[in-house]
């Protein structure tokens, strides 16, 4: 297992908010094309609903959106076991009462080749974040209004 687990990428983790339980499915054909070029690969995806009372219970993967068409079930059954009931609920604190949410756990395999090579000069990952896009979005909106309170020329 060991050995399994020195040629492993980072994992990261997503939950992703669908406000009013609406999945279009949009999504998913961009994630099978990550599976499916070897970028990524799937370690969990679970879904989960919060009612307005606050309780979280888990969806199925066969019909989300409830067309009545199968959607993901390429990912029925994916599950390392990662994640526990502890991260159901904490993933459910996250959301608005009425939405639902995915939880994807995935392996970064694009990355694996340098964190061997890292780990393998002694290295080891000590932090590490993601910057969400509507901070990232804000912060470069706040530095443009700055630029423009300078002195004048």
């Amino acid at each position: 297992m060991s050995d399994v687990l020195e040629d492993m990428g980072p994992v990261d983790f997503l939950v992703i908010e669908f406000p009013g339980n609406r999945m279009t499915g949009e999504g998913f054909p961009l994630l099978l094309d990550l599976v499916d070029r070897g970028v990524i690969r799937v370690l969990d995806l679970l879904f989960v609903r919060k009612d307005v009372d606050g309780s979280v219970v888990g969806l199925e993967l066969a019909d989300l959106d409830g067309d009545g068409r199968p959607d993901l079930s390429v990912f029925e059954g994916a599950s390392s076991g990662l994640l526990g009931q502890d991260d159901i609920e904490e993933a459910g604190m996250a959301l608005e009462p009425g939405n639902a949410a995915g939880i994807l756990v995935y392996e970064n395999l694009w990355a694996a080749p340098l964190a061997r090579a890292l780990r393998r000069g002694g290295a080891q990952l000590v932090a590490g974040g993601r910057i969400p896009v509507q901070a990232l979005l804000a912060s470069l909106e706040a530095a443009e209004a700055t630029e423009g309170d300078g002195p004048a020329a």
